[in-house]
């Protein structure tokens, strides 16, 4: 199925009415069961006081934004622009004044990265004995604010490279990305502050007698909603260090790829601080093309054990990383199996747009998969077993297949998105080659 297959207007319309009207139906009964529960015992500890003037409170159960980006927002601040000043080690002495507490925090995200770090640096250093790296490389790999106590750990390969060019330069608008890329990190930073202020997400799957009682397209829409939050804090974390290495004249890690457009085999995201770190040095290592099963399998395992270990080895991180290794293979599995004689000749009999329509819709059960896999860690066990149970069973067939048919609206919605660049990338290099 090649990028240009295209489905007809008019069932991409339906669909986008579909998505549309689901989300907003959604969503008006999380805003019911938000303000319904502002004032119950079990919400005290995690909806606390935000915007008086109008009567609202926050969700503030994330601990992780709540002091990144409320209680040491200016620290912050302080210490990147700083470093974009003065571009000294010196400025990280901002970083580490105020509370006790958030010196407990920087110092072991500042050991854990630079363990993996010099890990980094020894390996290449053991791959490439004709290059001769000084103790000035290392302390400058390791001791690079922006990436310091944050993340991502950018592979010491490509770091060397990049702050070695004698004369750095900048590709055309790369400015203005980099004033665009900091922007949306500021628009995202204040969505979230006012989606947690009516919508309290991550406090509603803490009550589960409350949780219960909501209708299954709320519940369907806050285990949703919980995962693509995860990925706005990723994406915000690093786009606001990207946007200051970038100015260092540095190509950081990408970002994690949104979960709205991880329902394509093959692809999964690991810890958003080591992601760089995990597929050079582990997952990509082992795994080669990632188109065997043997060496795929051998590869997740080793990765997620890592991972598990960066993360803090316990019984929910130990069902998390099972999960994932699992949903990562069985994707490896089923394209295999679909790549046999029955079954590849019956797709082969179909029309493009069927095979779309065929493929989106194992693409929407994937979809829901990986939601499932990591509400694990993201909520609680008893949280993903009481949405399990209420989409799956209690609310089979017609509940599971409402839901099924609306994340396949939302399937082609970003297939039709992911066609139309690679349409529009492939006709720039089109005319980007000589005559």
């Amino acid at each position: 199925m090649g990028i240009k297959t295209a489905l007809p207007a008019a069932e991409l319309g339906v669909y986008s009415l579909v998505l549309s009207g689901a989300l907003a139906y959604a969503g008006q009964a999380l805003l019911e069961a938000s303000q319904d529960g502002a004032r119950r015992k079990t919400f005290r500890e995690s909806v606390r006081p935000g915007w008086e003037y109008i009567g609202r409170k926050m969700d503030v159960a994330d601990f992780e934004w709540v002091m990144w980006f409320t209680s040491f927002r200016n620290i912050i601040v302080f210490a990147l622009s700083g470093h974009v000043l003065f571009a000294k080690l010196c400025t990280m002495s901002g970083f580490v004044t105020g509370t006790f507490d958030l010196q407990d925090v920087l110092f072991h995200g500042g050991s854990g990265f630079t363990v993996l770090r010099c890990t980094s640096f020894a390996l290449e250093a053991c791959a490439h004995p004709d290059r001769r790296y000084s103790l000035a490389d290392l302390l400058k790999y390791n001791f690079y604010l922006p990436f310091f106590f944050f993340g991502p750990v950018m592979t010491f390969d490509r770091f060397h490279e990049q702050v070695s060019q004698v004369e750095p330069t900048r590709a055309e608008g790369e400015l203005w990305r980099i004033r665009a890329q900091a922007g949306v990190s500021v628009v995202a930073i204040l969505a979230v502050d006012i989606f947690f202020h009516f919508f309290y997400i991550l406090t509603i799957p803490s009550d589960l007698k409350f949780a219960s009682r909501l209708p299954d397209s709320a519940l369907a829409g806050l285990a949703y909603a919980n995962l693509l939050y995860d990925w706005v804090k990723a994406a915000v974390l690093f786009g606001v260090v990207g946007a200051v290495a970038r100015l260092d004249h540095l190509q950081p890690p990408a970002p994690p790829k949104c979960i709205t457009a991880l329902y394509v085999f093959g692809e999964t995201h690991f810890d958003r601080g080591i992601n760089d770190w995990l597929c050079k040095y582990v997952y990509d290592h082992l795994g080669g093309d990632h188109t065997s099963v043997v060496p795929e399998l051998v590869a997740s395992v080793a990765t997620f054990a890592v991972t598990t270990l960066w993360l803090g080895p316990c019984d929910i991180v130990y069902l998390w990383s099972f999960l994932n290794c699992f949903g990562l293979n069985f994707e490896l599995w089923v394209q295999k199996l679909a790549e046999c004689a029955p079954l590849a000749h019956i797709e082969g009999s179909l029309s493009e747009q069927m095979s779309r329509r065929v493929r989106g819709l194992f693409g929407a059960i994937n979809y829901w998969a990986i939601i499932m896999y990591n509400l694990v860690s993201l909520n609680s066990l008893a949280f993903t077993e009481l949405v399990a149970q209420r989409l799956l069973l209690t609310g089979f067939p017609q509940t599971t297949l409402a839901i099924l048919f609306v994340t396949y609206c939302g399937v082609q919605l970003v297939k039709e998105r992911e066609r139309t660049l690679a349409l529009d990338e492939e006709q720039g290099q089109d005319k980007e080659k000589p005559e």
